[in-house]
């Protein structure tokens, strides 16, 4: 008898569970509300089973409990009721199954004026390219990847010269227009997703697959990767915002062609020392860093990784935490340079200083502090420790301990990393937090040391 209770407790808990959760789908801003519809089908058809079977076992168990004097009399076929289940179990599939056949077979084929752009995969960042005027996107190979050429466009392909490139984990779409997503991975298996857009699919290293949606409602939508790819999965965000036309062609407008960046001049290390000499103030002559005064070290960094930083501070992404204390000061030194240009000319001189290593002033167990950093560093800096800008991690060895101990605290604390324009500051808040305390945190650094 408590066992069928706790049955039929087991079925009204789950319904109720169900109707009453506040766990459902987000708003629909797609055309695919077929979608729902077949998720919603599964739902009622496994949910009339698991009800009826559940509330069949709790009357069994009631009906025919152990009774003294009664026998259980064995009956090894019914050809009645097995072919009754057969029937409805063949229903119930069908049911099932059927509607999604039919949303499968328009989701595989794509309306003729659906625009394309293409989604790049990595480790734990995307990046966007869409065609230029000629609605044409260029052939790429991994065989031209490189700093210079991250997307791996083929030079040589006319189609490629006007290509828009998005090398932000930021995208915009028209709204009320069908689009093409064509989808490419430079390294694992990664999954694009937008939850409210309803469609998804594997990034498959080796393939181009895609998918296609119309978007219907403006707004601010997170990419999420719903395949496990490594460590920084859980951090591997992106965003589409759905415009209207006007808006999406003015964002799009402000973005590079590939025939921009490969024209690109070379950064004149001439002028960037001449503008230096404000920087050398503190960090040295030669880019040795100054503790006293809170300056790190410069030489070892890479030029791609300074950019980076000067316009973060420039674009208040960093110093403008009130508890950043020395990166309010750096602030105001960045917006000095004034161009992008100029910026570059700094980078360009710094990464070409003597590389020397700083000393080190932090202590620990570098032997413990290995297992660490392999476990949460390597994936990003390298095993040596120097980085790569194809994850765009920097140079960690010979650098100042004592600023990597105060910037990791600073992540831990979300001082640094929390501003919604630091893509790659958000991905180290999660590494710098599991490293749990001080301790660990002077053994990674300590490891790090030993690498000089």
């Amino acid at each position: 008898m408590a066992i069928a209770v706790v049955l039929v407790l087991l079925v009204v808990g789950s319904v109720v569970f169900h109707f009453a959760s506040p766990w459902w789908f987000t708003p629909l801003a797609s055309n695919w509300g077929t979608i729902d519809f077949t998720i919603n089908l599964t739902f009622w058809v496994t949910g009339a089973v698991f009800v009826a079977v559940n509330l069949f076992m709790a009357y069994c168990v009631y009906r025919f409990r152990h009774k003294a004097g009664h026998k259980a009399v064995y009956e090894p076929e019914n050809a009645k009721l097995e072919i009754g289940l057969s029937a409805v179990t063949a229903v119930g599939v069908i049911a099932m199954l059927a509607p999604g056949l039919f949303v499968w077979a328009t989701f595989v084929t794509v309306p003729e004026e659906a625009t394309e752009y293409e989604v790049v995969g990595q480790q734990w960042q995307w990046s966007f390219r869409y065609p230029g005027n000629d609605g044409v996107l260029g052939t790429v190979d991994t065989r031209h990847i490189s700093e210079a050429n991250p997307f791996g466009i083929n030079p040589e392909d006319p189609n490629g010269q006007d290509d828009i490139l998005v090398k932000d984990p930021e995208m915009y779409l028209p709204v009320g227009k069908p689009v093409k997503a064509l989808l490419r991975s430079k390294d694992v298996l990664h999954n694009y997703t937008v939850p409210q857009f309803r469609v998804k699919m594997d990034l498959v290293p080796g393939m181009v697959t895609y998918l296609w949606f119309t978007p219907t409602v403006v707004g601010s939508y997170d990419i999420l990767c719903e395949e496990l790819c490594g460590i920084g999965h859980h951090v591997m965000r992106g965003k589409v915002v759905v415009a209207e036309q006007a808006d999406y062609d003015a964002w799009l407008s402000r973005q590079p062609t590939y025939a921009q960046l490969a024209g690109m001049s070379a950064p004149n290390a001439a002028a960037g020392q001449q503008q230096y000499a404000v920087c050398a103030s503190c960090h040295g002559q030669q880019g040795e860093g100054n503790p006293a005064l809170n300056a790190p070290k410069l030489n070892g960094l890479q030029s791609w990784y300074i950019e980076r930083q000067l316009k973060y501070y420039q674009q208040g992404v960093r110093g403008a935490h009130p508890d950043d204390v020395y990166g309010r000061q750096m602030a105001p030194m960045a917006s000095m340079l004034s161009t992008d240009e100029a910026v570059r000319n700094v980078a360009a001189y710094i990464s070409q200083l003597p590389v020397t290593d700083a000393p080190a002033t932090v202590s620990g167990n570098a032997a413990n502090g290995m297992s660490i950093y392999n476990a949460n560093c390597a994936a990003c800096h390298g095993k040596d420790g120097k980085g790569s800008w194809a994850t765009d991690a920097p140079n960690l060895v010979g650098m100042s301990d004592w600023y990597a101990y105060t910037q990791l605290n600073n992540f831990k604390a979300e001082i640094r990393g929390a501003h919604s324009d630091d893509d790659y500051g958000e991905q180290m808040v999660s590494m710098a937090t599991a490293m749990r305390n001080e301790e660990q945190l002077n053994d990674v650094l300590s490891y790090i040391n030993s690498l000089q």
